[in-house]
């Protein structure tokens, strides 16, 4: 590993230069004062801490990364609590990112992104913020992406190992907001974490043990229909043509999926948009149900989801619309009862907003999201029913002050969840179930470095 002392080398010739000079130059060099030395020292020191060592003169390096933790208050209409950890929309994370330039048209690279957690916001639940979930612990760390990449200017990108679906987050990706990097098409969801439902008499719902939120909510990642996940895939991107790319991804055994993507605008208005589709028939990483089912083909879902985003440049107002939905083919094969599994979900969402620059710190954002859930069936791994059906209601406003100075994203959000659920509740059979309000406020700092 090559060293940076040589920085160190050529700040001390350089300040050797300068004080022989200072010798010809006496009135000059006494301009300087008694503190240029220190002042030198602590610049190369700075420049020292900063400088990024790697092995390979070929391959520049760039790490990168942020911290996003945050204070949740939540009332679920029985018990109320506050809990601080780590933000589960944007976790906290730190990135190392490697290319080399190979001739004028060809590039190569490579991603490694690690994400960080605290006390993980997606795992909270009633009794207590501490994770119980071994893919997700308290204080751990995980592989977010791990690939390589060769580039073509005319050609296009081909990457290969663990990293984004075409279809991951693709009912956000339109959004040039803030709000994409603060509470995007996921973070309804993720802000209910594992919290227990409750019914309009504060009891908990119990239908082969209680019910969470996300046994009542479907879509393989997130919860959310119509978007695609991590995996350990070969993905192709086209160059931009008129705005336009298109991709294509493959890889697990087997999910695959394609996104076509438009960026640009016209007159005073950025316009973006997004639609995609994807199919898996691996039951192992991604089955669609709740019900892991090994094999070949054991699974057989599909997801597709459309987003546009519309802003107006001179006054910062926005709206960004997205319809996502899954299809569980294998959904009923897997259940006791088939005839009375519903195999679709569905997700919509309308986000509206302003996003300025009023003060001199950075843009301010101001908006709000509106976002329903028709949920499919949710079954035990024996096969039994526990859901057949559910709706689930957001509404959320919220505001992002942007920092300019430390690169850093101050938030608070507040959220409001409300639903009902046709569920095979414990000693009475298929029933429906009001839910009591899940309300949440929450507020924390996104900081880049």
């Amino acid at each position: 590993m090559q060293q940076v002392s040589g920085i160190r080398k050529l700040w001390l010739l350089g300040a050797t230069a300068a004080l022989i000079a200072g010798g010809a130059m006496p009135a000059a060099a006494a301009d300087l004062g008694g503190d240029c030395c220190t002042d030198l020292e602590d610049r190369i020191a700075e420049l020292e801490a900063t400088a990024a060592r790697k092995g390979s003169r070929k391959v520049s390096l760039m790490i990168s990364g942020w911290v996003n933790e945050e204070i949740a208050l939540w009332d679920d209409g029985t018990e109320r609590n506050a809990y601080i950890g780590t933000s589960p929309v944007q976790q906290s994370r730190f990135k190392f990112l490697g290319q080399a330039k190979i001739d004028k048209d060809w590039s190569a690279g490579y991603l490694l992104e690690i994400g960080v957690n605290g006390y993980p916001g997606g795992q909270w639940d009633q009794a207590g913020p501490s994770s119980t979930s071994a893919k997700t612990p308290s204080n751990g760390l995980t592989v977010r992406r791990g690939s390589w990449f060769l580039k073509n200017s005319k050609w296009g990108r081909v990457l290969v190992g663990q990293d984004a679906m075409t279809t991951y987050h693709l009912l956000a990706e339109s959004d040039a907001t803030m709000t994409r990097k603060i509470y995007h098409d996921e973070g309804a969801p993720d802000f209910q974490a594992k919290f227990f439902v409750r019914d309009k008499s504060g009891n908990f719902v119990n239908a082969g043990g209680n019910l969470r939120w996300s046994d009542v909510m479907r879509g393989y990642n997130n919860s959310t229909p119509g978007n695609g996940g991590r995996r350990n895939i070969v993905r192709y991107d086209s160059p931009a043509v008129m705005g336009f790319t298109a991709s294509a991804s493959w890889g697990e055994d087997d999910v695959w999926d394609t996104t076509l993507a438009y960026v640009g605008g016209f007159g005073d208005f950025t316009v973006n948009g997004r639609a995609g589709y994807g199919h898996s028939t691996d039951g192992a990483s991604t089955p669609c149900h709740t019900v892991p089912t090994t094999g070949d083909d054991a699974a057989d879902c599909d997801w597709w989801g459309v987003s546009g985003f519309v802003q107006h440049n001179p006054t910062g107002i926005f709206v960004l619309a997205s319809y996502g939905e899954q299809n569980d083919n294998a959904r009923a094969e897997a259940a006791l009862q088939p005839g009375l599994v519903d195999k679709t979900d569905t997700t919509w969402f309308v986000q509206a907003g302003i996003e300025h620059k009023w003060l001199s710190l950075g843009k301010t954002n101001f908006f709000g999201q509106y976002r329903h859930d028709d949920a499919g069936s949710d079954l035990t791994a024996g096969g039994a029913l526990r859901t057949q059906e559910g709706n689930v209601d957001f509404w959320t406003v919220g505001a992002i002050q942007h920092l300019e100075a430390a690169d850093a994203m101050l938030y608070v959000i507040y959220q409001h969840a409300d639903g009902d659920v046709v569920a095979n509740v414990t000693n009475s059979g298929l029933a429906n179930v009001e839910f009591d309000t899940l309300q949440q406020v929450v507020a924390g700092m996104r900081i880049a470095f």
